[in-house]
């Protein structure tokens, strides 16, 4: 079982909650953006859950995605990392969400410059809050599931 990535300490969380607040325009335009979709946004969602193991996450944005008319085998293989399935407009994303995610939101510069060419300054902006926003949920949902097997007394609870 792949690990549940949480915050590597407090200070952490305090800074993305603090960017959060400070940010909510740009976060609220990020989620009403035409230039991302809502059945891309799901994508975008599932690719950083993978990484960081979130079953809430996993479960709740599986449930959106269907609702946006991506079919099950899709999103489930969106969770498992593969990207094939997917529009080919949206693989590179697809891909930098998981790095993204992988290298805790510091991709390298060439990186991002790549997506720029591909997508454009603005739309990255808003792949980014949408990224960042998923993380936040990801990392909260593990930290609530390591409490409730902590209280369960290391059992799963499903």
């Amino acid at each position: 079982m792949t690990k549940k990535r949480t915050f590597k300490n407090f200070r952490q969380f305090f800074k993305e909650t603090i960017f959060m607040i400070k940010n909510t325009k740009q976060l609220r335009s990020a989620m009403k953006n035409r230039s991302i979709p809502p059945a891309f946004r799901e994508r975008l969602m599932m690719a950083v859950t993978s990484v960081n193991n979130c079953r809430f996450c996993s479960y709740h944005h599986s449930k959106l995605a269907l609702k946006e008319g991506i079919n099950s085998e899709e999103a489930a293989k969106i969770l498992e990392g593969c990207v094939d399935n997917c529009p080919p407009s949206e693989a590179p994303a697809l891909l930098y969400a998981q790095g993204w995610a992988e290298s805790n939101g510091n991709p390298s510069s060439a990186t991002v410059q790549r997506m720029v060419e591909i997508y454009g300054k603005q739309t990255l902006r808003d792949i980014d809050s949408i990224l960042l926003m998923i993380r936040m949920g990801n990392y909260m949902g593990n930290v609530a599931s390591i409490m409730l097997e902590k209280m369960s007394f290391g059992k799963t609870l499903n």
